[in-house]
């Protein structure tokens, strides 16, 4: 009966049949389907359908941006490397993010082409960035492309990249950039007279600056940025020998790389191609770097042997600096870690033998514990 009684509530009213329905109606079998009853559905449905269209609308249209602007640049990429990709090609890692691997080429182990997308196909997403744009003024989103050259320095040569932090940057990313990179944290930021006046330099030193910003032979990086096809796009360059992020120790030589990474804002499928000369010109400044171009001026023994002595010592300098900090700090936190661990199984230990006293022994330890805790504070506030 119980259970009868439960059905019963949770059986759904018997739909509406009767014959005063005038309006439009569909019968199949034992089947009726009376539209006008259904005004909310079809909000939801329609809402459902624009959804899933925007999903895949927007999923091919990051596609295809991706696939453009990669196949523009792929005859870059074969004249440079043996290897310009994976068999795959262009690999897709969910529906805004996009990688090539390249390979096989003369002073760097590879390069990473990684796109990160907007979320064109989450509508959700897509209308929140939208909506913070408009009230963050200093919020800034786009399609990102970057290339990060991960340099290989020869046995006997391991010196032609110099240990250093430089970079140039569009003025609006400069506080995203000082958010998201540690490494440019070392540098100091200032205008160059040879650049835009919409590009800032980061630089430890002045002298990394003139060696990297000076012609050779028909090369010359502040004309290739200051092209007004280019602008529109380039949003950084830089070259590091830190992590993006501060690292909990010093990192071994082993896991230390020196890298040269070009950030772009990825052009519209029409303009694809318009970043072509910056792409070209970082393979040139990748064999200034390294000492391996053929570029008139190109220094034997790479950037690092351009540098003046004392420039080179003072790198040199900081990084030690830096990683006597970070090993100190990690020694620190490694201490108050162990400090807690003792102080809550001292804890534990008292709790644990606290439970076995009696009801009135508990008590008593913990008046005394209580006036033991006034004095201590009494004395601080005497101290002070």
């Amino acid at each position: 009966m119980a259970t009868f009684n439960i059905a019963k509530y949770l059986t759904p009213p018997m739909p509406d049949v009767s014959a005063e329905y005038d309006g439009l109606e569909y019968k199949w079998k034992f089947i009726t389907f009376r539209p006008a009853y259904f005004k909310n559905e079809l909000y939801f449905i329609a809402a459902a359908l624009l959804y899933v269209a925007c999903y895949f609308l927007g999923k091919q249209a990051n596609r295809s941006r991706a696939r453009k602007w990669f196949d523009e640049h792929l005859s870059i990429y074969q004249a440079q490397f043996s290897k310009p990709t994976h068999a795959a090609g262009l690999v897709q890692d969910g529906n805004s993010d996009f990688f090539v691997f390249s390979t096989g080429r003369r002073a760097l182990t590879s390069l990473h082409t990684t796109f990160t997308l907007r979320p064109r196909h989450d509508l959700f997403q897509y209308l929140f960035q939208v909506a913070r744009g408009l009230v963050e003024l200093d919020y800034k989103v786009y399609d990102e492309v970057e290339l990060e050259f991960t340099f290989r320095e020869p046995v006997g040569r391991e010196g032609a990249v110099p240990e250093c932090v430089w970079a140039v940057v569009a003025k609006d990313e400069l506080k995203k950039i000082r958010d998201e990179r540690w490494d440019l944290t070392f540098t100091k930021t200032t205008d160059s007279p040879s650049l835009p006046n919409t590009l800032a330099v980061m630089s430890e030193f002045a002298d990394i600056t003139t060696n990297l910003l000076k012609p050779y032979g028909a090369f010359s990086l502040p004309a290739i940025l200051s092209a007004p096809a280019i602008q529109p796009y380039f949003r950084s360059l830089s070259l590091t020998d830190q992590p993006r992020t501060r690292p909990a120790h010093p990192l071994p030589p082993s896991e230390r790389t020196k890298r040269l990474i070009l950030t772009l804002a990825v052009p519209p499928p029409s303009e694809a191609g318009a970043t072509r000369p910056l792409v070209a010109a970082a393979f040139q400044l990748v064999d200034i770097v390294a000492g391996e171009g053929k570029l008139p001026g190109t220094p034997r023994g790479g950037l690092n042997a351009a540098l003046r002595p004392e420039t080179r010592t003072k790198l040199r300098k900081t990084r030690e600096e830096v990683e006597r900090e970070i090993r100190e700090e990690a020694v620190r936190e490694k201490r108050e870690e162990a400090e807690e661990q003792k102080a809550a199984a001292r804890k534990k230990a008292q709790e644990e033998k606290l439970s076995k006293l009696s009801a009135a022994e508990q008590k008593k330890v913990l008046e005394r514990e209580k006036k033991r805790m006034l004095r201590k504070t009494q004395g601080k506030l005497k101290a002070r």
